[in-house]
């Protein structure tokens, strides 16, 4: 079953929703909006309810990923909602022992560096991340006809993490691992491949709309390095979720060279970052997708008018699109003032109004 299919049974309440229109390429009543990283950050009502809580225990927390996922929606009025969570939960749900560190982000205590390491990387199961499958229970019952996108991070992200230990700038050690013993490397990369798979098959059978898979440090990578050694794990991951017919959507940052590669890999919906303009990425992507993106999150921190006339430039460069949803080239930063995104949002539903 593809995403542009209308599923049998009980018509879903989102299915007729702007956001999963453009995601399937019909006309849309107005242009959909939402944020990467709406949830949270830069919201002070996120900033009191996460008071005392680590990060990695509010995304296990069904009442606070809720509270938190619905935040945004109330607030802006986006045409979706993203799922309140970290690409590192499926890990610590099978056992990685790892952290995320205010101000550096996650960290992993035994780094996978030999083929021995791969033992910690046992399947994942629903009864493993439970609180997902509760949360968005919650979730779709009070969203209703709003749209609830949920994501997963990507085999080499995540790899990467795994490998380096924590966040990197260079990724020597994963470079070095994936150059120097590529049948080692193609095996932690499949083996992250299925979990990666049953983490989205969790969301989706719980009632997520659509999926998103965030390949955040992808664009360190060659286009030949990507081919060979990344795609086979990313396209085996949307063929796992292919059946069930939610769009699916790929996002990476600094990947404008990659954006054909990662087109290919079969996601429905291509994420464009700010670096590359809609129109080159429309020629880079080829016709059949959609696309979102693409604002440059620091230009929130300009005047209403700079905004709107950045907001206008993405809008026009979509205007011949067959599918458009309108996003940031990247997530909400922190201290992005909150009343700049739901200005927003409103000038983008006014402005394309249909």
């Amino acid at each position: 079953m593809s995403a542009n299919e209308r599923p049998t049974g009980t018509p879903s309440q989102t299915y007729d929703s702007a956001f999963l229109k453009a995601c399937r390429r019909e006309p849309v009543p107005h242009t959909p909006v939402w944020f990467m990283r709406q949830a949270g950050r830069s919201l002070p009502e996120y900033r009191k309810v996460r008071e005392g809580t680590q990060m990695l225990e509010s995304c296990m927390r069904p009442d606070l990923v809720t509270e938190i996922t619905m935040q945004p929606v109330r607030r802006h009025g986006v045409d979706a909602a993203i799922f309140f969570s970290d690409i590192v939960v499926p890990l610590k749900a099978i056992g990685i022992d790892l952290d995320i560190k205010p101000g550096v982000g996650p960290v992993v205590a035994q780094p996978i560096r030999r083929r021995e390491d791969l033992a910690q990387l046992r399947d994942l199961t629903p009864e493993d991340v439970w609180y997902v499958t509760e949360a968005i229970g919650m979730l779709t019952s009070e969203l209703g006809a709003t749209p609830l996108i949920g994501f997963a991070g990507a085999p080499f992200t995540l790899a990467s993490y795994l490998v380096e230990g924590g966040p990197s700038k260079n990724h020597e050690h994963t470079k070095a691992l994936m150059y120097g013993d590529p049948e080692l490397w193609a095996d932690l990369l499949d083996r992250l491949a299925e979990i990666t798979s049953a983490f989205l098959k969790v969301q989706i059978e719980a009632g997520v709309s659509a999926v998103q898979l965030f390949d955040s440090w992808v664009g360190a990578l060659a286009p030949a390095d990507y081919r060979r050694s990344v795609m086979p794990a990313s396209t085996k991951v949307f063929s796992a979720v292919e059946s069930y017919g939610v769009p699916r959507i790929h996002f990476g940052v600094g990947t404008g060279e990659l954006l054909g590669l990662m087109g290919e890999a079969g996601a429905d919906v291509m994420g464009v970052d700010y670096r590359v303009s809609l129109a080159d990425a429309v020629r880079r992507v080829g016709p059949g997708k959609a696309l979102q993106g693409n604002l440059d999150p620091a230009v929130l921190f300009s005047t209403p008018e700079a905004v709107e006339a950045k907001a206008r430039e993405v809008l026009d460069a979509a205007a011949g699109l067959e599918g458009h949803i309108f996003n940031l080239g990247h997530g909400v930063l922190p201290t992005t003032d909150p009343t700049a995104l739901t200005r927003l949002v409103d000038y983008v539903h006014t402005r394309t109004q249909r």
